[in-house]
C-alpha cells in the first residue's frame, strides 16, 4: 500500500497537527518496535500548504516529529516577528511581519551543509520521499502544486526553468507567504522573476485531494494504481472555527463583513476538499461534516473508490469557541503564538482520543 500524508495550512496552529503527528509516530514506533522510526519510514508521499508545507517538508527531510514540534515551540515568536515601529509605511501598507527571520530559519533547515550555506534544491537527495508543496504564482494568477517528482512535466532537468532547480527553502517560504502577514517570495525561473504567495489562497489550503490526484492522474506521471487497498490518504487539519458574527449584530458594518470573508472562503474550500475526498475515497475515519451529511464513514457510495481515507481535525461550534476564546482570545488566528501551550493541550487530547493504529496501516 502507498501512503500519503497531507497537512493543511493554519499558521502557528500547525502545533495542533504536530501533536497528532507525534501520536502517529508513537504508535508506529511501537508497532514496528523501532525507537528511531520517523514518518518518512512509513509514508511514501508528503503534501503540505503554508505551515503544512513546513511540516511536510521537514518530515520528508527525515526529521522526527519531536524535532519539528520543538522548532515551533522555540521559534514560534521568531517566525512572527513584527515589522519594526520605525518602518511605519511597510508595517501598515505591506505586511505585518518580517519575512527575514522565517527565511533564515528555513534556509538553515533545508540546506545540504546544515548551516544554510549550501541551499538544497527541490531535487535534493535528502528528500527521502515524494513531496508536494502548494504555492500561488501571483504573476500568472494560478495555483502551483510543486512536486519533486523527476518525471513531472515541468521538472525536466533539461528545461532552463525546471522546478527541480528551485531552492527548497524558497518553495516552502513561498507557500507560507500569507498576504498581509508576510511579503511575497520572488523566485527566478529561466531568467524570469515570478512572485509567489501563500498556497492557502488557492483551492488547496487542504492539499489532500490534489495530493491523491497527483498520485493517480496520468498527467502528473506518477501513475499509482488506485483502490482503497492500494492507497491510504491521511489528512490533518489545523482546527476549524465558525466564521460567524455575534448574534447580537443584526446589521453588520462593511468592515465586520470583510473581516470574515478570508476565513470563510479558506475554511469553506478546505471543507469541500475534505467532502470530495470522502466521496471519492473509502472514508475510514473523520468527524461529522455537517448535520445532514454526517461523516460518510462506512456509507455505501458509487464505485469504484480511488483510495482509503482518514481525516483528523477538530471542529468547534460557536458556543465552544466562545469558551476557548476566554482563555486565548486569538486562538483562531494564524499568528496566535501565545496560544501554543493551549494548542498543544488540545492536540494531545484529540490525538489520544481519535488516532488509532488501524487508521495508519
Amino acid at each position: 500500500m502507498k501512503r500519503i500524508l497531507s497537512l493543511e495550512g493554519g499558521g502557528i496552529r500547525g502545533v495542533f497537527s504536530l501533536e497528532i503527528l507525534l501520536r502517529i509516530q508513537e504508535l508506529l514506533r511501537a508497532q514496528y518496535d523501532s525507537r528511531d522510526l520517523v514518518l518518512a519510514d512509513h509514508f511514501d508521499f508528503f503534501a503540505g500548504t503554508s505551515t503544512g508545507a513546513i511540516i511536510a517538508t521537514s518530515l520528508c527531510w527525515g526529521l522526527a516529529v519531536e524535532e519539528i514540534l520543538d522548532m515551533y515551540v522555540r521559534c514560534g515568536k521568531t517566525m512572527f516577528q513584527p515589522v519594526p515601529w520605525y518602518r511605519p509605511i511597510e508595517k501598515f501598507l505591506v505586511s505585518r511581519y518580517q519575512a527575514k527571520p522565517l527565511s533564515e530559519f528555513l534556509q538553515r533547515i533545508f540546506s545540504e551543509d546544515g548551516d544554510g550555506q549550501v541551499p538544497a534544491l527541490l531535487d535534493s537527495a535528502r528528500l527521502r520521499k515524494l513531496l508536494l508543496v502548494v504555492v500561488r504564482n501571483q504573476t500568472t494568477g494560478s495555483a502551483w502544486p510543486i512536486t519533486n517528482n523527476s518525471k513531472a512535466r515541468f521538472n525536466d532537468p533539461a528545461m532552463p526553468d525546471s522546478n527541480l532547480k528551485i531552492p527548497l527553502w524558497k518553495v516552502v517560504r513561498a507557500s507560507t507567504a500569507a498576504p498581509v502577514y508576510f511579503d511575497p517570495e520572488v523566485i527566478q525561473l529561466g531568467g524570469r522573476s515570478s512572485i509567489f504567495v501563500d498556497g492557502g489562497i488557492t483551492p488547496y489550503n487542504n492539499p489532500a485531494l490534489i495530493a491523491v490526484l497527483t498520485a493517480v492522474l496520468p498527467c502528473y506521471r506518477l501513475n499509482w494504481t488506485p483502490g482503497p487497498e492500494n492507497i491510504r490518504l491521511i489528512s490533518l487539519g489545523t482546527m476549524r472555527f465558525p466564521s460567524t458574527l455575534p448574534k447580537k449584530i443584526r446589521k453588520p458594518w462593511l468592515a465586520q463583513n470583510l473581516s470574515l470573508i478570508p476565513l470563510a472562503l479558506i475554511q469553506g474550500i478546505a471543507w469541500e476538499q475534505d467532502y470530495l475526498c470522502r466521496c471519492m475515497g473509502e472514508c475510514l475515519y473523520g468527524d461529522q461534516l455537517d448535520s445532514e451529511i454526517g461523516d460518510l464513514v462506512g456509507v455505501q457510495l458509487p464505485e469504484p473508490r480511488w483510495f482509503s481515507y482518514v481525516r483528523y481535525n477538530e471542529s468547534y461550534n460557536t458556543e465552544t469557541v466562545a469558551q476557548l476564546l476566554q482563555t486565548a482570545p486569538r486562538l483562531s488566528k494564524i499568528d496566535a503564538v501565545q496560544a501554543i501551550p493551549l494548542l498543544r493541550q488540545i492536540g494531545q487530547a484529540y490525538a489520544k482520543e481519535h488516532v488509532k493504529m488501524e487508521h495508519l496501516i
